[in-house]
C-alpha cells in the first residue's frame, strides 16, 4: 500500500480520538457540575458489578449500610439508582412517578415478554396504560376477584383433602407434609383455574401429559429470567452470546408461545360462533373475556397481547403467593404462640362449625398482620422490580440522569433499625397500632409490592389466596416441627428469595376438621 493510504489512516485515527476525547473530557465535566449521588470507587467498564455477590439484596443492603441509603452505582454502562430508604422511595414513587415510570430494556423482556409488550415490560405510555386499565378492572377489580372466589375456596379445600388422605394412611393420624410442592400446586392451580379453566396439578387433570409440559415450561422460564444476563450491562457482549443464553430464551419462549396459542385457539373455537354475542360475563373464564373483548377491538387485543397477558398472570401470580405461604408457615412453625392466635382469632370470629371462607378474611386481623409481618421480613421481591428514568430529575436532593435505572431495596427498607423496632424478629403485633388506625399508614415501609403506577395490579389477590390458604390450614389441623430444632430460616438465591430447603412439617387433622369434611 503506498504512503497516501497511511497518511489517511493516521488521520482518521487522529481525528476519532480527539473526538473521543472531547466527548470524555465533556462528559466529565458535565458530570462534575451535577450534584450527583455518592458512589463508591468502581473499576473501568465493569463499575461495580464486582461488587455484586449472591444474595444481591443483602449486598446491597450492606453498601448502603456503610455509604448511605441513596447511592449512584455504575453496572457496566449502565448507571443505577440504589434506594434503601423509605421516604426516598416515597419520592420516587410520588413526585416523580411518572419521570421513574419506565422499564429498561433487559434481554428478559425481549424474549419472554413479546418484545416488551406485557404490563411488566412494556415502556410508559399507551400500550402500557391500556394494559394496566385491562388488568385493573377487567381482572383485578373486586368485582371480578369476588366473582372467582369460589375457585380459590375449591382449589384450598382440594389442597385440605389431599392432606387429610395423607394423615388417613399414618396409624397415628398425624403425616409428614413436604409444603414447598403442595403451595406450588395450589397457587399455580387457581391461576390456570381462573385464567384457563383448567387445572394442571392433581388427580383430576384433564391431560397429563400437557400438563406435563406446560409445568416443565414455565418453571424453565421462571428460573431463566432469574439468571444474569451480562450483555445488559455490557453491550459488547451482546453480540455474542457467549453463554448461549439468549439462544436457551428464545428456544423456550417460542415453546411458551405454541403451548399459549394452542390455548387461545382451543378457547376460539369452544366459544365460536357466538362470542361477540355473548360478550363479556363475570362468569366467564379470563382468556374468555379477554377474546370477548378481542371482537370488540382486534386492532388492540392482539392474541399476541392476550397470550402476554395470560403469560404475566400465571407467572407473577403463581410463584409470589407460593412463596409467601412457604415463608408464612415456616414463621408460625417457629412461633406457635402466634399460630395459636391465629387458631383462635379464627375460632373467635368464624365458628367452629364452619370452615373459613373469604368472605371472612376482613374479619380476622391477626391474620393480615401475620401475612404483613411475614411480607415484611421475606418480600416475594426483595429487589423490586427496576424502573428507568425517562428524564433527568432531582432525588433526595441530588441530580439523577435520564436512562438511570432505578433500583429499590424492600428486603432493607422492611429491615432498617431506623424505621423497625426489633427488625429482624417475628412480632405481627407490631401491624395492630396501623390496622386500628383504619389502614396500613406511613406504606413507604412496607412495599412488598411496590408502589406508584407500576406497582404491582395482583397485590390483592395474592393477599386473599395467602389468608385464605394460611387460616385454613391453621383451622383445620394440628402442626409441628420435624424435630425439636427451629425450622431452618436460610434463604436460597433468586428473584423472589426461596427458602434454601423446601419446607416440611408434621400435621394431624383437628376434630374440626373431621367433622367438617
Amino acid at each position: 500500500m503506498g504512503e497516501p493510504f497511511w497518511y489517511t489512516l493516521a488521520l482518521i485515527i487522529t481525528f476519532t480520538s480527539i473526538l473521543l476525547l472531547h466527548f470524555t473530557v465533556a462528559k466529565i465535566r458535565q458530570n462534575h457540575n451535577k450534584n450527583l449521588p455518592p458512589s463508591p470507587p468502581s473499576l473501568p467498564i465493569i463499575g461495580h458489578l464486582h461488587l455484586l455477590k449472591e444474595p444481591i439484596h443483602r449486598t446491597l443492603q450492606s453498601l448502603s449500610s456503610n455509604l448511605g441509603k441513596i447511592l449512584l452505582l455504575r453496572w457496566g454502562s449502565r448507571r443505577v439508582l440504589l434506594i434503601s430508604s423509605p421516604s426516598i422511595a416515597e419520592e420516587c414513587y410520588t413526585k416523580h412517578d411518572i419521570i421513574l415510570s419506565n422499564r429498561p430494556r433487559l434481554l428478559a423482556g425481549k424474549h419472554f415478554h413479546y418484545n416488551f409488550k406485557t404490563v411488566a415490560a412494556a415502556p410508559y405510555g399507551d400500550l402500557w396504560r391500556n394494559l394496566r386499565r385491562v388488568m385493573t378492572l377487567e381482572i383485578f377489580s373486586s368485582s371480578r376477584l369476588a366473582t372467582s372466589s369460589s375457585v380459590r375456596q375449591a382449589e384450598v379445600r382440594l389442597l385440605l383433602n389431599q392432606m387429610m388422605k395423607s394423615c388417613a394412611c399414618t396409624q397415628q393420624g398425624m403425616a409428614k407434609i413436604e409444603l414447598k410442592s403442595k403451595f406450588m400446586e395450589l397457587s399455580f392451580n387457581v391461576m390456570t383455574m381462573m385464567v384457563l379453566g383448567k387445572r394442571y396439578h392433581g388427580e383430576d387433570v384433564e391431560d397429563v401429559e400437557e400438563a406435563k409440559h406446560f409445568r416443565e415450561v414455565m418453571r424453565d422460564a421462571v428460573d431463566l429470567s432469574a439468571t444474569t444476563n451480562l450483555g445488559d450491562f455490557l453491550p459488547s457482549l451482546q453480540w455474542m452470546d457467549i453463554s448461549g443464553l439468549e439462544k436457551k430464551m428464545a428456544r423456550l419462549m417460542a415453546k411458551m408461545d405454541s403451548f399459549l396459542q394452542c390455548l387461545v385457539e382451543e378457547r376460539r373455537r369452544i366459544l365460536s360462533p357466538n362470542l361477540e354475542a355473548n360478550g363479556k360475563d363475570d362468569n366467564m373464564f379470563m382468556i374468555d373475556n379477554l377474546l370477548s373483548m378481542q371482537e370488540t377491538e382486534p386492532e388492540f387485543y392482539t392474541d399476541e397481547i392476550i397470550k402476554g397477558i395470560i403469560l404475566v398472570l400465571l407467572v407473577a401470580g403463581s410463584d409470589t403467593s407460593s412463596t409467601t405461604l412457604e415463608w408464612a408457615m415456616a414463621l408460625l412453625l417457629n412461633h406457635p404462640e402466634e399460630m395459636e392466635k391465629v387458631r383462635a382469632e379464627i375460632e373467635a370470629k368464624v365458628g367452629e362449625k364452619r370452615a373459613l371462607e373469604e368472605q371472612d378474611l376482613p374479619k380476622l386481623s391477626y391474620l393480615q398482620n401475620v401475612i404483613n409481618e411475614t411480607l415484611r421480613l421475606y418480600p416475594p421481591f426483595p429487589i423490586l422490580v427496576p424502573r428507568e428514568a425517562s428524564e433527568d430529575c432531582v432525588v433526595g436532593g441530588f441530580d439523577v440522569p435520564h436512562h438511570t435505572m432505578l433500583v429499590v431495596n424492600a428486603w432493607a427498607i422492611h429491615r432498617d433499625p431506623e424505621v423497625w423496632e426489633d427488625p429482624t424478629k417475628f412480632k405481627p403485633e407490631r401491624f395492630e397500632r396501623w390496622i386500628g388506625e383504619g389502614g396500613l399508614e406511613g406504606g413507604y415501609r412496607l412495599i412488598p409490592f411496590g408502589a406508584g403506577r407500576r406497582g404491582c395490579p395482583g397485590a390483592g389477590l395474592a393477599n386473599r389466596l395467602v389468608e385464605l390458604a394460611l387460616g385454613s390450614l391453621v383451622q383445620s389441623f394440628e402442626w409441628e416441627r420435624i424435630g425439636e430444632d427451629l425450622v431452618d430460616m436460610s434463604e436460597g438465591l433468586g428473584l423472589m428469595m426461596p427458602r434454601v430447603e423446601p419446607l416440611e412439617a408434621m400435621c394431624k387433622p383437628r376434630l374440626f376438621t373431621l367433622a367438617s369434611m
